[in-house]
């Protein structure tokens, strides 16, 4: 069995100092600590942690379908790949199995932030083919959902759901270049092309439609799926239509990032360090690099923070600085500084035994405020695995 190169990207960059390599290492090791807990309870109720709820336990994802259920897996993965501690493989793959089945479903976007942060995870880490396959039947269903009159891959299905009394007929978010990932990813290693060539062309056209001229993205754009004209540019997790949700502007950051990592097109690292540039000279920018869960949110300072965009910032920006030579190095570390302190970062033990504290779901739908979040854990674990695994 060939074991497949490392699933944590590695970026050489010489200018790292064997500071920051020893800074992440420790807070790395500090949040295993803190997820150990998180992973005996786990393994204990054969269930799957995303955030917690108001009396402090742990929320758990039901079983039916949650677009977070990726997370907690990839992040025993990345632990497992970290340690070598073969509890985090167990628990990884058991926690997995939960939802494996979902692999084959049609009716939403999500397959990739699901099955590309965990089954391909398993793949790169072990070379094992039941993961390959995984994520092989994982795309071909997402790719049910490419519509060439739009050139994009449906988010939401909207037939009897909220979207449908908004009168949403194809709406595509942000969110959706994350899923791209795993379609470049299994064009390489199926070496088929047409995965590629529907990231490729979903990228393409959200980067024409999605974006306001200073590189700010829109939520939502909502596509005539006949036609391909844009019938509505909305918000459904920000401020307002016209405001930058921050998490929306730490996805596309990160997907145009990942665009260029599989494609070498310049235009994809010209726009990511456009979207990098909006978000680092805004005005509302926090000094701790911990951004507002909007930049234009209306009671900026008093406004709650979202480390889950922070976390995900961070590790788009470490990547972007492999290819720029460093310039948003020290940004990326800043932003993990800060995330390491103990504002962002829980004693051992609180906080439901996740890393991160708040992070932000979605204000308007008045979902997981000011909470611990599968993902951001996920994002920083990437990001400090980015920093210390680095080819100095």
């Amino acid at each position: 069995m060939n074991i497949i190169k490392s699933s944590i990207l590695l970026v050489p960059l010489a200018f790292f100092s064997c500071k920051s390599q020893t800074d992440s290492s420790l807070r790395l090791e500090k949040s295993e600590q803190q997820l150990t807990e998180l992973r005996s309870a786990s393994m204990k109720n054969k269930k799957n942690p995303r955030s917690i709820n108001p009396d402090g336990s742990v929320r758990w994802i039901e079983p039916s379908y949650d677009w977070t259920e990726g997370f907690f897996p990839g992040t025993c993965w990345m632990q497992y790949q970290l340690t070598n501690d073969e509890k985090w493989k167990e628990a990884a793959i058991s926690i997995q199995e939960l939802y494996k089945s979902h692999k084959d479903l049609t009716t939403d976007h999500d397959l990739g932030f699901i099955f590309y942060n965990s089954y391909g995870k398993a793949y790169q880490i072990t070379g094992e083919e039941q993961y390959r396959q995984v994520i092989i039947d994982a795309s071909n269903a997402l790719i049910t959902r490419f519509n060439k009159n739009v050139g994009c891959l449906q988010s939401w299905d909207v037939v009897g759901n909220w979207q449908a009394e908004r009168g949403w007929k194809f709406p595509v978010i942000i969110d959706n270049l994350m899923n791209l990932e795993m379609l470049f990813e299994v064009s390489k290693i199926t070496k088929d092309d047409k995965y590629k060539k529907i990231a490729i062309q979903h990228a393409n056209t959200t980067m024409k439609n999605h974006f306001r001229p200073d590189g700010s993205s829109y939520h939502v754009v909502d596509y005539n799926p006949e036609t391909g004209e844009i019938a509505h540019r909305i918000t459904a997790q920000g401020y307002a239509d016209e405001s930058a949700w921050a998490r929306g502007q730490s996805w596309a950051l990160y997907g145009y990032t990942m665009c260029y990592r599989y494609t070498k097109d310049k235009k994809y690292l010209d726009f990511a360090e456009k979207i990098a540039r909006f978000i680092l000279n805004h005005p509302n920018y926090p000094k701790d690099g911990v951004p507002y869960w909007d930049y234009n949110a209306p009671k900026i300072p008093n406004e709650p923070r979202d480390a889950s965009a922070a976390a995900i910032m961070a590790s788009a920006l470490i990547e972007l600085s492999g290819y720029t030579n460093g310039r948003y190095i020290n940004n990326a570390q800043h932003i993990l500084n800060s995330l390491a302190t103990d504002t962002y970062t829980a004693q051992k033990g609180q906080n439901g035994n996740f890393v991160l504290m708040h992070s932000v779901g979605s204000i308007p739908h008045g979902n997981e405020i000011d909470v611990p979040l599968n993902y951001a854990d996920y994002y920083y674990i990437e990001a400090l695995s980015r920093l210390q695994n680095q080819e100095l």
